[in-house]
Order: C-alpha cells, then structure tokens, then sequence
C-alpha cells in the first residue's frame, strides 16, 4: 500500500512563497504518477499539477500555471510544490495524490491519498 505524507503549509500573506512536499513510501516510481490537488472550503477538490515517471513531464492547472512549480527527488521519492506569488484565491488544503498510470486531472482517478497540509493566504 502507497502511504503519502504532505508538509509545509502555513499561513503566508498575498505574493509570498511557499514549498510543500510529499513523501511517499511502499513502493519505487516506475510508470507512477504523483500529483498535487487542493480543495478550499466550501468547494471541490481540484487538480493543480503532477509529475510522472519514467521520464520528468509535468502539467499544469491553468490557474497556476507560471506561479507553482513541481520538482521532485527520486532518491527520497518526494515530490515538491513550489508555490510563489501566492494568492488569497490559492487558500486550500492541498493534497499529495498518486497513481499506477500517467497523468490525469481527475481526482476520482488517483487512489491514493495524503491526509493534507494547510495552506493560508491573507490579503
């Protein structure tokens, strides 16, 4: 069984920055996916990127797209949110996901999940 650990959220005001990560364990990444959603109060979890292996590609909600950025170390089998010039509107939990295939958008396709990690932005 995956088992998947998100940290570093915190409360941050308008254009700041922030890391997450998530680390993953029970498994190597071989044709695996590891992908962050967020879902704010009140709303629907949504899709904002992910990485697969093998290979680096990575994609992209269009509302991030430009401002976050996902990295991630192998050796740790952790994957990295970079978020900067952040935006009250980016005010979730945000949830590390993986899956057995490539990279898709919907949360109904990812089996596995994180327990969250808060991410605040004040205005």
């Amino acid at each position: 069984q995956v088992q998947l650990v998100e940290s570093g959220g915190g409360l941050v005001q308008t254009g700041d920055s922030l890391r997450l990560s998530c680390a993953a364990s029970g498994r190597t990444f071989g044709s695996f996916t590891m992908g962050w959603f967020r879902q704010a109060p009140g709303k629907e979890r949504e899709f904002v990127g992910a990485t697969t292996w093998p290979g680096s590609s990575t994609y992209y909600a269009e509302s991030v797209k430009g401002r976050f950025t996902i990295a991630r170390d192998n050796a740790k089998n952790t994957v990295y949110l970079q978020m900067n010039s952040l935006k009250p509107e980016d005010t979730a939990v945000y949830y590390c996901a993986a899956r057995d295939h490539g990279i898709v958008v919907t949360t109904y396709q990812y089996p596995y999940w994180g327990q969250g990690t808060q991410v605040t932005v004040s205005s």
